[in-house]
């Protein structure tokens, strides 16, 4: 008997589709209408901002063509909750103008192409690994993102059946469909929901990105993947464009949305987008077995490690991100220190009333990743090489580098990205290194506060004796958990500070302190550029 993959399930997803009856809408009186509108947009906030990140997501968009007008989207831990989502809106005045066109019902899983070692033995799995899957199994919704929802099942034909084949052969297609996945890293992330015995198909499958060409790029490339062009057999395509509930009445009032207004159609868990951006760890991964957009770099019979980034480089998504997330919790910081969230802003205006710069050294925004590995540097180095080979295919990346500690046995790997979701997605790729032990901020109460210095070549001894007598003082302040001075292994003047606090005024008194002042003085004679920081977590 052929050998069917373990899973394991995560949350429950469900797809409402709406149509709006128009000619209602024309007809009713304004007061109707803004009942409608309001008791929309109160219904609606209340399900995207749900109070804490385990208890779902929930994201609205506009859908174009005549298959709908609105698109609900919905992850939850259980069935019941979905259920009562669907009857709250039901009691809404803004559901009286609508009409369900369709709708699907699925679960996130992960399955043991991910990694036997999870349904073997658990605790052997890596932290990368586990997070990837967590990412998985509890995915959340990019903001201001196009998404394409289609369904999907693997063929039973009497020439090609993919349920016929041996477990081998399947992870084997599967790898090849990744590969094809891997090139959108940090253009497309993707959810992949299992609905055997939930839907009419096997999976469902959706796509986000900030450019709805890319979506299309990918669904045409992998339909000449074998995994595809013999197995797959797809339902109807649904295309749009999320936007937040501010911005309800202007959608249906004929305007473009997302209005880009600024409040809340800025951005639905805050500036950076996501509940900690980007949100799972996974998001380029195959569709494994029914994905058929190839995974993070795995072999997934469920959308496993072969996919296009995103998350951890186990993902089940063929298609990257948008997660690349960072780094999962806070995975983003801006290498110009414009980290998103209103404890960060605080932070960079406390550091610039000390006269501590964290301007914009690329006259833009931009993230950053970073993960701690053990490994030898110079193999870690050659694996970060040819990452760094795929991210260079893309716009939006600005640098990834190695950086060997000084007073650690560690190396960090820093990767820097112009949007969230792009550095998201590099995420998960970085995060299947080998030895990769943590990633910057995982390891205390506060977090990491990054700092990149360019020194000047002269002066690079002086200024490590120099570090070294600021760590004799951070080794004696309260909260200090950890500094470390790293160099580019590319570049040795090139230096990272990964500097780990259990709080914020624990950090804030070290910048505040005359001997940091003493050291930013001395340092402005010896830098070849003005310090760039970076707020980790």
């Amino acid at each position: 008997m052929v050998e069917a993959p373990q899973t394991e399930e995560g949350w429950f997803a469900l797809h409402d589709f709406r149509s709006i009856d128009w000619d209602a809408w024309r007809d009713a009186p304004e007061r109707e209408r803004r009942r409608a509108i309001e008791e929309g947009r109160s219904f609606l906030n209340r399900h995207e901002q749900v109070a804490d990140a385990a208890e779902g997501d929930s994201g609205l968009f506009s859908v174009l063509g005549h298959k709908a007008d609105l698109l609900f989207v919905h992850f939850r831990p259980s069935l019941d909750d979905l259920s009562a989502i669907e009857r709250r809106f039901e009691d809404t005045a803004l559901a009286r103008f609508t009409e369900r066109t369709t709708s699907y019902v699925s679960v996130t899983e992960v399955s043991g192409y991910v990694s036997d070692e999870y349904f073997e033995d658990p605790e052997s799995v890596d932290e990368g690994l586990r997070r990837y899957i967590e990412g998985k199994l509890t995915p959340e919704i990019p903001d201001d993102e196009y998404v394409c929802f289609y369904p999907m099942s693997k063929r039973r034909g009497e020439e090609y059946n993919w349920y016929d084949l041996s477990f081998s052969d399947r992870a084997d297609l599967m790898a090849d469909h990744g590969d094809v996945g891997r090139e959108y890293a940090g253009k497309i992330k993707q959810v992949i929901a299992s609905s055997v015995g939930f839907d009419s198909h096997e999976w469902g499958v959706t796509l986000f990105g900030s450019d709805p060409t890319d979506i299309k790029d990918i669904v045409y490339e992998m339909r000449f993947d074998p995994a595809s062009s013999r197995y797959g057999e797809f339902g109807e395509f649904y295309v749009g464009r999320r936007f937040p509930p501010a911005d309800l009445g202007a959608f249906l009032a004929g305007e473009t949305v997302p209005t880009g207004e600024g409040g809340e159609a800025q951005g639905h868990h805050g500036e950076g987008g996501g509940h900690g951006e980007g949100g799972h760890h996974g998001e380029g991964g195959g569709h494994g077995e029914g994905g058929h957009h190839g995974g993070d770099g795995g072999r997934g019979e469920g959308h496993d490690r072969s996919g296009a980034g995103g998350g951890s480089a186990h993902g089940d998504h063929p298609h990257g991100e948008e997660g690349a997330g960072g780094e999962g919790d806070h995975p983003h910081g801006d290498e110009d220190g414009e980290h998103h969230g209103d404890a960060d802003e605080d932070i960079r205006g406390e550091l610039a009333d000390l006269d501590i710069y964290a301007g914009k050294p690329h006259g833009e925004d931009v993230y950053a990743t970073v993960l701690y590995s053990e490994a030898d540097v110079d193999g870690l180095f050659d694996e970060v090489e040819g990452l760094r080979g795929n991210f260079d295919h893309y716009g939006t990346h600005v640098k990834t580098a190695v950086y060997e500690g000084r007073a650690t046995d560690r190396a960090a790997v820093v990767s820097i990205w112009d949007t969230a979701s792009a550095a998201e997605t590099a995420a998960g790729f970085l995060s299947e290194l080998p030895g990769i032990v943590a990633r910057a901020g995982e390891e205390s109460g506060f977090g990491t506060m990054g700092m990149f210095y360019t020194v000047k070549p002269d002066y690079r001894e002086e200024f490590g004796d120099t570090f070294d007598d600021v760590g004799e003082i951070l080794s004696g302040m309260d909260g200090h958990v950890e500094t470390d001075l790293m160099t580019n292994v590319e570049d040795e003047n090139d230096m990272f500070i990964a500097s780990q606090w259990e709080a914020k005024d624990d950090a804030m008194a070290f910048f505040g302190s005359d001997e940091f002042r003493e050291t930013v003085e001395w340092g402005r004679e010896v830098l070849a550029d003005r310090p760039r920081h970076v707020f980790l977590a």
